[in-house]
């Protein structure tokens, strides 16, 4: 079992647990990921490595609730634990001095994109990060992002905090400020599509984090596949980061749709009130 150490609600909907989990974190570089069970009967999720603390033998993982698993996940607390943890997962990120690079992070992507920069502005770089959300009750870990950059842009769609606005709209202007020679950008997969339109145009070299169903993370099962400059590609073993400029964005959100609609069956059985005769009264 994996002891959860610390729990921390960041929003309604976005929680943050840091895991005694030495082995993992030992090994873990930016990019990396892992994948966890609760328990024997559980499903197997992929969640981002956000930080790492070797001295205490800890990962944190900040995750969203969306389905049954997070929603189950979100009801333990400190000192509960979860059955399997496997990770290191993934190919780190390619970490050297580019020169001025810019790290977009939407929604909860905020917590992988975090040690990228932190590991990009280590190496040298000038680092511009943006982070947005539908709202200022969505945002986090601003003070972190500021740390690990040169500077810290916040957008939010609805004008709440920071500049009004999409990621996208905040990227045209800092390319517009100067050459931007790398980007990474991670969060929602239409965030990632937009953002892959906005920086070809202008040929800024940009890497996405795909989050595609995934089930062992080996690429034996072949779910998290994707097409990336016309090859198959396994999100698991071959990324999770890909050249955003060759990701079939299409695809790829078509497959994300597939179990949609056991997803909702899941949810309406975890959410059920049977009155002991067996039959499901809603």
């Amino acid at each position: 079992m994996y002891k959860i150490v610390h729990k921390e609600i960041l929003s309604e909907v976005i929680l943050l647990f840091e895991v005694q989990a030495p082995q993992i974190a030992a090994k873990a570089r930016p990019g990396q990921f892992f994948i966890l069970r609760l328990d024997e009967k559980g499903e197997r999720i992929p969640l981002t490595i956000a930080d790492t603390n070797r001295d205490t033998g800890t990962i944190t993982t900040i995750f969203q609730v969306v389905g049954r698993t997070t929603r189950e996940m979100s009801k333990l607390n400190v000192g509960d634990g979860i059955l399997d943890m496997v990770g290191p997962l993934g190919e780190a990120s390619e970490i050297e001095n580019f020169g001025r690079v810019v790290c977009v992070g939407g929604g909860v992507g905020v917590a992988p994109v975090y040690p990228v920069a932190k590991a990009l502005k280590e190496a040298g770089n000038e680092v511009i990060a943006i982070i947005g959300a539908r709202n200022k009750e969505l945002l986090f870990w601003e003070d972190k992002l500021a740390a690990a950059s040169n500077q810290l842009i916040i957008c939010t769609d609805d004008g709440s905090y920071g500049q009004k606005g999409f990621v996208t709209q905040a990227v045209e202007q800092v390319a517009a400020a100067g050459k931007i020679d790398c980007l990474w950008a991670i969060g929602p997969m239409p965030m990632m599509r937009a953002m892959a339109a906005t920086t070809k145009p202008l040929g800024i070299k940009t890497i996405v984090s795909l989050n595609p169903i995934m089930l062992d993370g080996t690429g034996m099962c072949g779910a998290c596949r994707v097409s990336v400059g016309g090859e198959t590609k396994f999100a698991c073993v071959d990324g999770p980061e890909f050249d955003a400029h060759q990701v079939d964005f299409d695809l790829a959100m078509r497959r994300l749709s597939y179990y949609k609609e056991e997803e909702k069956r899941a949810e309406a059985v975890a959410n059920c009130q049977c009155g002991g005769d067996g039959q499901c009264h809603g």
